[in-house]
């Protein structure tokens, strides 16, 4: 039998859902995202979000900001795919925005233009990731 997928202990620390996470980060079609799964199931289901959310840094983890931000009793992607009963009604110690269309809008806020901060962990990210950087 195949392990279901699971949340982290807590949301990764890269996740578009924290709060501590800098502006910018993402790219925009990953914030764009993020709002789908704030509205009632028809609105889901009209926005086409009925795929899990995972966790861009753990293979095979469900996204622990997506599962602390949005209420999992309503999510439509956890009625049309098996996940471990954990996922239900998940919280974590880690402040996370109260919808999907916050993180989005704080996410795009810095966008075009990302603070050291933002630019450190995207290099953070890429180191993980394989990604070579030009100046590197």
């Amino acid at each position: 039998m195949t392990d279901l997928p699971k949340p982290p202990k807590r949301p990764c620390g890269s996740c578009p859902y924290r709060k501590d996470v800098p502006s910018g980060v993402w790219a925009a079609e990953e914030y764009a995202k993020l709002p789908q799964y704030d509205g009632s199931t028809m609105d889901q289901l009209q926005a086409g979000a009925l795929g899990l959310f995972m966790c861009h840094q753990r293979d095979g983890c469900l996204c622990g900001g997506w599962l602390q931000t949005h209420d999992t009793d309503h999510l439509l992607a956890l009625r049309f795919n098996p996940v471990d009963e954990s996922a239900y009604g998940y919280q974590s110690d880690i402040p996370t925005f109260g919808s999907g269309r916050e993180a989005a809008e704080h996410g795009m806020r810095d966008i075009e233009n990302p603070g050291p901060d933002a630019k450190a962990l995207m290099r953070k990210i890429g180191r993980l990731s394989g990604v070579k950087w030009a100046d590197e």
